[in-house]
Order: C-alpha cells, then sequence, then structure tokens
C-alpha cells in the first residue's frame, strides 16, 4: 500500500502537546455489479451495512458513513499517518477472507482510499477531496491509496504546475467526472455537475483545490474552461443519443466574467454545440463586477444556458445582486446542509433560503446531502433537488452511464431499503 511518508518536521506529534490527526477513508465494494448478478439486488443494495458492519467491529472507534451504494466513509483519528495507514491496511486484510452473506461465502473487492490531516489545522473539505482522490487513485492502482496531507512535498512547486498545466490538458491528464443531481419530487436525475480532475504522470491525482488557482495565476483558467465545456458537450450528446439527455453542468470561474473574449468563446461554442448545458457561478464572483458580470451572464441565459447560483451563503449574500441574476437554480453552500441535523441554526438558514428561492422563482440544490435524515429534512423544507455522497460519489464517463442506466427513475437514496435506515445506523461513536 502506498503511504507518503511524512517529511521531516512534517509529523503531527509536536513539541510540548500530542496532536492527534484526523483521518477519513472512503471504502468502495468494487465487484459490486457482480456481486449483484449473483445476489439480486434487494441483497446487494445492503452490502454497505454488512462491510459497516465488519469494519466498525475491527475499529471500534471508527465512525462509518454511508457515501454511495456501494462505498461507505470512515472517519477516526490516530497519533499519526502511519497510525490510520495500519488500520487501512488491517480493513484491507480483513476483506481477503470471504464474507458470509446469508450463509454463503463471498469475496469482496474491496478499494480504499484514505486522507490524513493534522487535527489541529484540518480543513474538512480538503480532506474529504483529499479522501475522494485518494479513491480515483486507488481505482486506477488496484491497491488503497494513503494522502498524507502533512507532508511537505504536497505543497507543490506552484511555478511548475503553472508551466505543465498547458500540457497536461492537450496531453490527457485533465478528464472530468460526474455527479448527479436527483429531483427530490420527481424521483429521478435530473442533471449533473461535471468536476475537473488532473491526473499527473508522476505526482499521481493533483487534487481541484491545487490547480484551480493555479490555472487563475497562470492565465490558463479560460483554456481550461473551454476545454471543459467542449469535452461536457460531446459527453451530453453521448448521452442523448442513449436517451439520458440531462444538463450538464461545468463551474466557471469569477475571473472569466469580465472577460469579454472568453464569454465570446463560450457562447460560440454553446451555439455550435446544440447541447443542455449549464454554468454555475458563485455569488461572490458577481458581486466583483456586478455590472459586466450581470450582463454576460444575461448573455448566457439567452443562448439557452442554464445558470445556477453555486455555494449560496458561503461568501456576502446579496440581495440586490440575487434579484438581478438571470439565474434558474440556487445551490445551497455544503457547510450548511452537513451540519443541518446538529445545528440548531442551519435548519432556519435553509428553509429561509429555499423560501427566498422559490420567491425568486428558482429551483434550489442542495449539496453536500451524505445522511438519510439530512434528506427527509430537506423534504420537509421543500428543496427541490440534491446532490451528495448519498446520491453518488463523482464518477468518471463510462461509471456515470452505467449509473444513469441503473437509476433513470432514482430508486437509490430516495426509495431503497438501504438509504432508509436510520441516522443511529449509519454513524456509530
Amino acid at each position: 500500500m502506498p503511504v507518503a511518508a511524512s517529511e521531516p518536521g512534517s509529523d503531527p506529534v509536536r513539541h510540548g502537546a500530542e496532536c492527534v490527526c484526523r483521518a477519513l477513508a472512503l471504502c468502495q465494494i468494487a465487484n459490486f455489479a457482480a456481486l449483484r448478478r449473483h445476489l439480486g439486488r434487494p441483497r446487494t443494495d445492503a452490502l454497505v451495512r454488512d462491510v459497516g458492519d465488519r469494519i466498525v467491529e475491527l475499529i471500534r472507534d471508527a465512525r462509518i458513513t454511508v457515501a454511495a451504494r456501494a462505498t461507505v466513509e470512515i472517519s477516526f483519528e490516530r497519533g499519526s499517518c502511519d497510525a490510520a495507514a495500519a488500520d487501512i491496511e488491517a480493513i484491507r486484510q480483513l476483506f481477503q477472507h470471504p464474507l458470509l452473506l446469508d450463509g454463503e461465502p463471498y469475496k469482496l473487492d474491496m478499494n480504499i482510499g484514505l486522507a490524513v490531516c493534522p487535527a489541529i489545522d484540518c480543513d474538512e473539505v480538503r480532506l474529504t477531496e483529499a479522501a475522494e482522490s485518494a479513491l480515483d487513485q486507488a481505482v486506477a492502482d488496484r491497491q488503497p491509496v494513503v494522502l498524507d496531507l502533512a507532508r511537505v512535498d504536497l505543497a507543490f512547486d506552484r511555478l511548475t504546475l503553472m508551466r505543465e498545466l498547458p500540457g497536461a490538458m492537450t496531453g490527457g491528464q485533465i478528464f472530468l467526472q460526474y455527479q448527479p443531481k436527483v429531483h427530490v419530487r420527481r424521483r429521478e436525475i435530473a442533471s449533473a455537475e461535471a468536476l475537473v480532475r488532473w491526473q499527473h504522470p508522476t505526482r499521481g491525482l493533483i487534487l481541484p483545490g491545487d490547480f484551480i488557482s493555479v490555472a487563475e495565476q497562470a492565465g490558463e483558467i479560460a483554456a481550461l474552461t473551454l476545454w471543459t465545456l467542449r469535452q461536457v458537450i460531446w459527453d451530453q450528446k453521448r448521452l442523448a443519443v442513449e436517451g439520458h439527455d440531462l444538463t450538464l453542468f461545468i463551474n466557471i470561474s469569477g475571473l472569466l466574467l469580465a472577460d469579454i473574449a472568453f464569454v465570446d468563446a463560450a457562447c460560440e461554442i454553446v451555439g455550435d454545440g446544440a447541447a443542455r448545458i449549464g454554468f454555475e457561478i458563485t455569488e461572490t464572483a458577481v458581486i466583483r463586477d456586478p455590472d459586466s458580470a450581470i450582463r454576460h451572464l444575461q448573455r448566457f441565459a439567452d443562448i439557452g444556458v442554464t445558470l445556477a447560483i453555486d455555494d449560496y451563503g458561503a461568501g456576502l449574500s446579496s440581495l440586490a445582486y440575487l434579484k438581478k441574476l438571470p439565474a434558474r437554480e440556487l445551490k445551497i453552500d455544503k457547510m450548511f446542509v452537513m451540519q443541518l441535523t446538529s445545528s440548531n441554526r442551519d435548519p432556519l438558514i435553509v428553509r429561509s433560503t429555499i423560501d427566498l428561492a422559490h420567491a425568486l422563482e428558482m429551483e434550489v440544490v442542495a449539496e453536500g446531502v451524505e445522511t438519510p435524515s439530512a434528506l427527509a429534512l430537506l423534504t420537509v423544507m421543500g428543496c427541490d433537488m440534491v446532490q451528495g455522497f448519498l446520491i453518488s460519489r463523482p464518477l468518471g464517463f463510462d461509471g456515470f452511464r452505467r449509473f444513469l442506466d441503473e437509476n433513470s427513475l432514482f430508486d437509490g437514496a430516495l426509495g431503497n431499503p438501504t438509504f432508509a435506515r436510520p441516522e443511529s445506523f449509519w454513524k456509530r461513536a
């Protein structure tokens, strides 16, 4: 199992006091589809319960959360990255042995990705992204992967990345994953968000948080976004031919909303592509230069691009600008959704945001939906769409196609008995 060796001075046990590490692992049943053919769908959809039970028997202090039908999230604390990696190795060895299902032995092939960071300065979003990246790399490498965020060499040489990014776009290192959005009332997959990834030939999977800002500083963000737009249009057309005519959304950097050359190029590409495309933009991007942003967003809306306001509530929300935007969707930032059932204030914020969006004739998307209880509460509040690990983690294009084939009328998180279990099952202290 490739575990990143810590650099000198990066040990999370610091002088004078011990600082434990936060560990977040994603454990995916790689042969889920094959098992379903043998066991049948109802029994296979309960496999995450069996996996969670076995893991919590092995690691008593682990907190288990469903991440998708074939994936569980494991969070725990340890004194070092090596200690956390040892637990992951124990999980790997555990599933080397067949699992008894209804009295019959079945071998589960597991993909495991782990991210570890010092608890004293842990960024939850970065830790989650790193765990996702570790799982993606584990799928590619066919072995568990550990990312230690305390390593000095994870702070990549930004100048080197700036030089390498153009070649990465032309050399096939940049690729897309898609995370579906499910319409709550219609119980169907309504759209999906395209997420850009960079598989570096020597550094492995580079997190978006490490290279998007590099692209902005290097003046390559327009080229990267236009590359993404062309690829998404191509993917959307392929899906439409197969009967999945969904709107696919891409993220637009705030820097580009004032770039007339980018706006002209994007409008030309969308016009020629004749595909169902959406743009997600942050509210802070509009506030940066509201006049040109609103003018350019209106151009996008006029040619049929669906506009969504991303990460609403994360920045300085402004009703003065919100009412002027030609947006049809508003996405509530995940930091409110993920604490929906454990906070007194977040439900009030979410409910008022849903009511506000509906008054402005916008649909509401809640991102970061990870638990059945959060989904139930959002449904009662009148939220229109949900996105998050409870539905699916981001998937490569082929995986996304299979997901759509299996869930065209979605019966996963919204109606499947596996996901209808109480919150007490999915999280164990």
